[in-house]
């Protein structure tokens, strides 16, 4: 513990360091202020009674958790960052099947800053159009037959002064995640989903605490619970940081067809190289049904499908599932090409023992890759659709959300990657990081 405390102090002795990471600091300040910056137009004590009557185990709620709270605030923030993540999939997507965007893919910086700017664009009419949904969801709401919208603003000028606001608080924080990103301690897009899980949390354990003050659940069944829990975050970590290495042989002298002074290096191959985005990609994946129903709040056809993307519905857990291990492999291909590594190896004289160069290579990678992606890939679905499972069992939403399911494997790949990137900071200037044991330096 003191030298976790040491690590920490050490940390404010390096002025870049303490810098970045108050930088960080101010711009979540940001982000958490505009989640409660409501709307013009907006009755904030009207639409405070109907979310009393609004239950959280909806799609909607869920997405309520991303955004910490800004959608039930009708805040300008009320989008979050997920325009952004859509956009990002669609141009990931394209990318499989357009040669022009494959050829982006593959022309490194150039290529990667061209694609940060259609992503930028594309999120725009992304933005757009869910806050149009935004828009007719809140003109559909009333309390005692008020409207939560006020009468000398709805129509035409609401609906389009709400989609030009939240499309400018959507592109703003897109902005505020990229001088994370650059100036901050980085992952800035995934901080800023980071953050507003964590504010959800207390408001959790406050509702957990007044179901147990009231008698409606026994204290041996809540610590179960607990215990459950601790487990569960354990196997998350266990699957986040484990990693398989491959041993590779580098010669440093050559006579003749015999090799001399053989050094052996490994490649460490995780069993989740893909992290925390298959779950950002999928869960924005079904964001988009309840979007779309969203303009038709008065249509029970409407409504009667969305009941079968409903969180707590077994379709939506069924389809959010496979989704996961479609980005899950879908990903890793992007973020760890076998043929890339092999084309490598062969230019930097290695091999792989037993392996010919070239092709055999390859197709050995990538067989071993894609058997311990597998496993990794189920867990990750299982743990995301676990809060199906947990609120059926009687735990509250807020809870079965934050400790099951994507919220918790978010907390847990953002944490580890932004612990890594204190420990690169700490370890490059000669001080001691929070993992003398080295067990963070296995996800570089």
């Amino acid at each position: 513990m003191s030298g976790f405390l040491e690590s920490f102090r050490n940390i404010f002795k390096i002025e870049e360091l303490r810098n970045r990471l108050l930088f960080t600091l101010a711009m979540l300040v940001v982000v958490r202020i505009g989640a409660h910056i409501t709307l013009p137009g907006i009755d904030a004590s009207l639409l405070a009674e109907a979310q009393k009557n609004q239950s959280d185990n909806t799609l909607f709620g869920l997405y309520d958790m991303f955004v910490g709270g800004a959608f039930k605030n009708a805040a300008i923030f009320a989008l979050g960052i997920m325009p952004y993540i859509s956009a990002s999939i669609i141009i990931q997507l394209l990318g499989a099947v357009f040669p022009y965007f494959q050829k982006l893919q593959k022309e490194g910086e150039d290529g990667r800053k061209k694609i940060n700017q259609l992503t930028r664009l594309g999120t725009i009419p992304v933005a757009a159009l869910q806050a149009w949904g935004v828009s007719v969801q809140l003109s559909s709401r009333n309390v005692g037959g008020l409207g939560v919208v006020s009468p000398d603003i709805s129509g035409a000028f609401f609906t389009i002064s709400t989609v030009i606001i939240l499309t400018a608080g959507t592109i703003f924080m897109m902005w505020l995640g990229e001088q994370i990103t650059d100036r901050g301690i980085g992952n800035g897009i995934s901080l800023i989903i980071f953050i507003g899980i964590i504010d959800r949390f207390p408001y959790s354990v406050f509702d957990e605490y007044q179901i147990i003050a009231s008698g409606a659940r026994n204290i041996l069944i809540e610590l179960i619970y607990i215990a459950c829990f601790i487990l569960i975050i354990a196997g998350v970590i266990a699957v986040t940081v484990a990693t398989r290495k491959i041993p590779v042989q580098y010669a440093k002298r050559v006579v003749g067809r015999k090799v001399f002074g053989g050094v052996t290096q490994y490649i460490p191959m995780k069993v989740n190289s893909a992290g925390v985005m298959p779950l950002i990609f999928a869960q924005s994946i079904m964001f988009i049904p309840s979007t779309f129903l969203s303009f038709f709040p008065d249509s029970e056809l409407m409504q009667g499908i969305a009941k079968y993307f409903d969180y707590s519905s077994w379709v939506y857990s069924s389809v959010y599932a496979l989704l996961i291990i479609f980005f899950t492999y879908f990903y890793t291909a992007i973020a760890f090409n076998p043929k890339d590594v092999s084309d490598n190896m062969k230019k930097q004289g290695g091999f792989i023992p037993g392996v010919r160069p070239g092709k055999p290579t390859s197709d050995f990678i990538d067989n071993i890759l894609t058997k311990i992606t597998l496993p990794g890939a189920i867990f990750l679905a299982i743990i995301a659709i676990l809060p199906t499972f947990l609120t059926k069992l009687g735990v509250t939403t807020g809870l079965a959300s934050f400790f099951g399911g994507t919220s918790l494997l978010i907390i847990v790949g953002v944490a580890l990657d932004t612990l890594q990137q204190i420990e690169s900071h700490l370890l490059m200037r000669h001080y001691d990081g929070f993992m003398k044991s080295g067990k963070l330096k296995s996800r570089r």
